[in-house]
């Protein structure tokens, strides 16, 4: 049953690419509102393909709706779609103006990431807030809600909580976003890890386990879970993936985003066995995103290091990025059917939504 645990965890904490935590309290909020929400057009052009543009009325998008994979699974039905079809016509609209996209004119891929994948797990967070916020009394302080979202790297983690941080935002509830990937150790202390570990490929480079600062993001997350009233602020550590040309580095505090409480909402993850006490514990629901072949992760993270350079920050080459993503391939292909039949440690199927995706990042229905 250890050995279980071990390689559970192992499969999850084994990515490289971080996930993104969405904690209630916007800390793009001190950013220029007119940046998006901080989404880089490279990182959207990578994540939408292009096609033959659409226009839909409200009767088609309604059908295109009720046509998505994961409304049974959050509890919708036609009849609560045509209710609330103005939230869901206003919720498209925000995200094309997130993505620099016209609600009239979405390619298919783009439409399918919209409304069946981005506002559905939108939705289901907000009833997870809601029930979250039930078991409180009124007067009482509401600690804020975790939810992990746990994904092999180059899924679409990262946009995929850019767009929930942003509806978040424009609809008045508080987010913090963070990553089990900025606390990476420094490129310091990767070094005395390399060197104390010579020969072992697993621990040369940033993302399996031992990599990463373990009391930091226990002392991190404990302190955001404790904003509960107006006034506190803190520090978000950030980590920069194109430091050493694209070996990484912690990045520099004076850049660390500040997020202020109340906080009232969620978080991203991945882990292992070692990590749990500073991981699992703090999360309270779970999106676990699934994948048929672990070997569309080389293709991700390719396009999201041509994306950096193009970019013009320094980021790995082909080969090395081949080099770096085979260190985890064993791992996913041993571990990943654990998780998704099981789910993360400590999560409940009342708290666990298991979104599959194809290799456009696309939702589709479980086989």
């Amino acid at each position: 049953m250890v050995l279980h645990h071990q390689a559970f965890f192992l499969m999850r904490y084994a990515g490289g690419q971080g996930c993104s935590w969405i904690q209630d309290n916007s800390i793009h909020m001190h950013q220029n509102p007119n940046s998006s929400r901080n989404c880089r057009r490279g990182s959207v052009d990578s994540a939408f393909p292009s096609g033959t543009a659409e226009v839909a009325s409200v009767e088609n998008l309604f059908e295109y709706i009720c046509s998505g994979p994961l409304l049974g699974k959050i509890g919708l039905t036609a009849e609560t779609i045509a209710e609330s079809i103005d939230k869901w016509i206003l919720y498209g609209s925000l995200l094309c103006r997130l993505f620099q996209l016209s609600d009239m004119y979405l390619t298919d891929p783009q439409r399918k990431r919209f409304y069946h994948y981005y506002i559905p797990v939108f939705i289901w967070c907000e009833n997870q807030i809601s029930k979250h916020a039930s078991q409180f009394k009124d007067g009482e302080d509401i600690p804020p809600l975790v939810i992990g979202f746990s994904a092999p790297q180059g899924c679409g983690k990262t946009t995929l909580v850019s767009a929930l941080a942003h509806l978040f935002d424009v609809t008045g509830r508080k987010s913090a976003t963070i990553s089990i990937d900025d606390f990476y150790l420094t490129a310091e202390d990767q070094g005395k890890l390399r060197e104390a570990n010579p020969g072992n490929s697993l621990l040369e480079l940033r993302g399996n386990a031992g990599s990463h600062d373990l009391p930091f993001s226990v002392e991190t997350l404990t302190s955001l879970c404790k904003m509960t009233k107006e006034g506190m602020k803190m520090k978000l550590p950030r980590y920069d993936k194109s430091a050493y040309n694209g070996k990484g580095d912690r990045g520099n505090p004076s850049a660390w985003p500040v997020v202020e409480g109340p906080l009232t909402l969620e978080i991203v993850n991945k882990n292992l066995e070692a990590y749990y006490d500073a991981w699992d514990k703090f999360v309270d629901a779970w999106a676990v995103i699934k994948i048929q072949d672990p070997s569309c992760v080389y293709q991700w993270r390719l396009q999201a290091e041509i994306a950096m350079r193009e970019a013009g920050k320094p980021g790995m080459t082909d080969e090395e990025v081949e080099d770096f993503v085979s260190r985890y391939l064993p791992a996913y292909k041993a571990y990943l059917p654990v998780l998704y039949a099981e789910g993360p440690m400590g999560s409940t199927p009342e708290n666990l939504l298991v979104i599959e995706i194809d290799e456009g990042r696309n939702p589709i229905l479980e086989n």
